[in-house]
């Protein structure tokens, strides 16, 4: 098992964000006060289910980002099967190391 720990005020702050572009609210969605960092937080990809949760049902929201050494960051809400909030996972295109954690301004959507 992964070791957990709190969620942070950023990573907090943008997942209500998120919710809200979809007119959505933590009543609907409720965060989860414990995480698991992927890949040991490198990307800044974080597992948002309690350990028994179900799988993966299909994407809420994407964005993206540009991170302070410009390369793309792909940013993506997903949900499990039980309807409940699964990842907030961080794609940096060439793999490297997410510099700056982005701030809800800093997003951009495709519509």
């Amino acid at each position: 098992m992964k070791e957990r720990r709190k969620i942070r005020e950023n990573e907090r702050n943008l997942i209500i964000f998120l919710l809200e572009k979809l007119q959505l609210n933590t009543e609907q969605y409720p965060i989860n006060e414990d995480v698991e960092e992927y890949e040991g937080g490198k990307m800044g990809s974080i597992s948002l289910g309690n350990p028994m949760i179900s799988q993966y049902k299909d994407d809420l929201i994407q964005a993206k980002y540009k991170d302070s050494d410009g390369t793309e960051v792909v940013i993506t809400l997903t949900q499990c099967a039980k309807n409940q909030l699964l990842d907030l996972d961080f794609w940096k295109v060439d793999f490297s190391k997410l510099i700056t954690y982005p701030k809800p301004k800093d997003l951009t959507f495709v519509e």
